[in-house]
């Protein structure tokens, strides 16, 4: 079956998503076919033209009119998709001979057509920087800059070899390959660098330089450095940028790399950041170069197993070797500039944090250290995102299959009823990337209306998972049942399988048993009741008692802050604050401490109580740049 072209509007969307902007005005026209010389009114019919803006990249109009709005959109898009030089994403090649055949073909019209400097593909951002050096280094770029810059080239190494999702270096060595096989390119036999075998020429340089401007002055950008060893503690690093320098080469210095060359890069980790990407130092370089895809998979499984970076690997969901640089970096096609932006701790941890089943829904919250994943739903007092959407951005963060939801309307005696049902039950089944079932739920609860099934067996999955990743140092028996009396069935050996990288983050075997996990201080949030009501604080209410206190059931909004005292210390940090918080009294939608002095409270009085810090990571968070109080 052909693939489906994509509508011109959709591939802008795909590129620009949010910022592209359609302005669709209405217009009167005369229709053709009036009478001359008669005395009535002139028939007019309404017609559209559309001005589409791209803010920093470009703003078109359409030259005519359209019958229909969606037709003007439509003809704006394409407008817009011809200047941009954008190429359809469609007749995608079907087999891996042919994908090959086309990755040859793409990599020698980066370097061999007259007209490629003068586009807005981001290589060209690259490649600009490297036309102003002298010496050696003139027009050579790193292979890697060809993965940070073009999809196609990474659909093109799947079709290939469907591993090279999930490994940057097997994806290193197709392009390299293929680079020695494309006419007009010429790549380093010992190092990473591929440039052109004949100079551009000078007017292509020229408009080149022109367009995408070089740096004036050093850029200062902070990013993160992920050790590859699990004791060692993320730390911040920053990336200074010179005139006329490539930016990955102060990356490679932060790596202890050779130079930019041997500088790996991930694919995009935030859709928010589109250029924030792990930079890594390619392992055993000297070999790359000859290596076939068959040798890397084979070094992949064996010989680089150690030096493999855990937490860069499971937040990426790509194999990530050694110490490694998240920074938000790069060109894109919606800017002539270096595009920056500062990646801090805050910014890791919240990342992991989305990871979690409750991170979404806290962060939906602006309330990271207060707000839980609330325990009932309920359509009137929900809140954020609904559980649904939550467990499938869950699922698509694990590199899981979309759940998959089973609505069933029942009559009142418990039957299926196919018409007219009254009553409805919903299954929820979890599948891996290769669709091999890993959980499955089902209830006997029933509800009036098919979307309050869907979003209640949603929320039991997610607290199914919620208490799973706190609880990571109970045995893996407790939870593997085959069945289980609360309607969950676990397939241990896929489940393993497919959380294996999700363990070796946030848990360590023990005792010699693979499947006991422990703690080790990664978001281990054991939140258990006993732990929550063993915690001293001390509760301080100020202000008028109005005699309106929050019921079991009932909705109440609230204003706080959370702010970090050190011990031995009168400093106190500013963690969180949020001047309208609402919650559902009894649906364990907070903190158990805050709940408990939230309904000791009257309408306008204010509390004050001390607790310990529970998880330092989920602070880091929560506070990013801590605010001295």
């Amino acid at each position: 079956m052909p693939t489906a072209t994509a509508t011109p509007k959709a591939m802008i969307h795909q590129r620009y998503g949010a910022k592209a902007v359609y302005r669709v005005d209405e217009v009167r026209e005369a229709v053709d076919g009036v009478c001359p010389g008669l005395a009535l009114p002139q028939s007019t019919r309404c017609v559209y033209r559309c001005q589409l803006d791209i803010p920093g990249v470009l703003s078109v109009s359409t030259p005519g009119t359209f019958a229909r709005k969606k037709d003007a959109e439509q003809a704006a898009a394409q407008i817009a998709i011809e200047k941009l030089g954008i190429q359809p994403t469609s007749n995608i090649p079907n087999t891996p001979e042919e994908a090959w055949k086309e990755l040859i073909r793409r990599i020698s019209r980066f370097f061999t057509e007259e007209n490629f400097p003068t586009s807005y593909h981001p290589l060209v951002g690259h490649l600009s920087v490297t036309l102003r050096r002298t010496g050696d280094l003139l027009g050579k770029l790193p292979i890697s800059a060809i993965v940070a810059c073009d999809v196609k080239v990474h659909i093109l190494c799947k079709i290939i070899d469907p591993k090279a999702e999930f490994d940057p270096l097997l994806v290193l060595s197709m392009i390299y390959n293929a680079a020695k096989q494309s006419l007009g390119v010429s790549v380093s036999s010992r190092n990473l660098w591929i440039q052109s075998q004949r100079p551009y020429s000078p007017e292509a340089v020229d408009l080149a330089l022109q367009r995408w401007s070089g740096i004036s002055d050093p850029i200062r950008v902070e990013a993160v450095l992920i050790p590859c060893v699990m004791e060692d503690e993320p730390k911040m690093v920053s990336l200074n940028i010179s005139e006329n320098e490539h930016y990955m080469g102060d990356i490679a210095s932060k790596l202890s790399a050779t130079d930019s060359s041997h500088v790996l890069v991930s694919r995009t980790v935030d859709k928010a950041s589109p250029e924030m990407r792990f930079y890594f130092p390619a392992p055993d370089v000297q070999f790359v170069s000859d290596l076939s895809k068959q040798l890397v998979d084979d070094r992949g499984d064996r010989n680089m197993n150690c030096v493999i970076n855990k937490r860069a690997s499971y937040i990426s969901g790509q194999t990530i070797y050694g110490d490694a640089v998240l920074a938000n970096v790069g060109y894109t096609r919606r800017d002539t500039e270096l595009q920056t932006d500062h990646v801090n701790l805050c910014t890791y941890y919240r990342i992991l944090l989305r990871k979690l089943p409750d991170g979404i829904y806290k962060i939906s919250k602006d309330s990271i250290l207060v707000a839980e994943l609330p325990c009932v739903y309920t359509r009137t007092s929900w809140k954020g995102p609904s559980p649904r959407d939550l467990l499938c951005s869950f699922c698509r963060l694990q590199r899981l299959s979309e759940p998959h939801f089973a609505a069933n309307g029942c009559a009142n005696d418990g039957r299926i009823a196919k018409e007219n049902p009254d009553m409805f039950k919903c299954s929820v089944k979890i599948y891996s990337k290769k669709r091999e079932l890993l959980l499955e739920y089902s209830t006997d609860y029933s509800w009036s209306k098919e979307t309050d099934a869907i979003q209640n067996s949603a929320l039991k999955v997610l607290i199914w998972f919620n208490r799973y990743f706190k609880q990571l140092n109970t045995p893996v028996e407790k939870f593997y049942l085959p069945k289980s009396t609360d309607g969950f069935t676990i397939y241990p050996n896929i489940f393993l399988q497919e959380f294996a990288m999700c363990l070796s983050v946030y848990g360590k075997t023990s005792g010699g048993d693979s499947r006991t996990c422990n703690a080790v201080g990664y978001f281990s949030m054991d939140t258990s009741y006993q732990q929550l009501e063993s915690s001293a604080f001390l509760t301080d209410i100020d202000g008028q008692d109005s005699g309106v206190f929050p019921s079991h059931g009932s909705l109440a909004c609230i204003s706080y802050s959370v702010h970090l005292f050190m011990k031995d210390s009168r400093t106190r940090y500013l963690l969180e604050v949020n001047n309208e918080f609402e919650f559902e009294i009894g649906a364990g939608a907070v903190r158990n401490q805050l709940e408990s002095c939230a309904t000791q409270l009257s309408v306008n009085q204010s509390a004050c109580f001390v607790d310990q810090l529970s998880d330092r990571d989920l602070s880091l968070a929560a506070a990013g740049e801590l605010l001295l109080i």
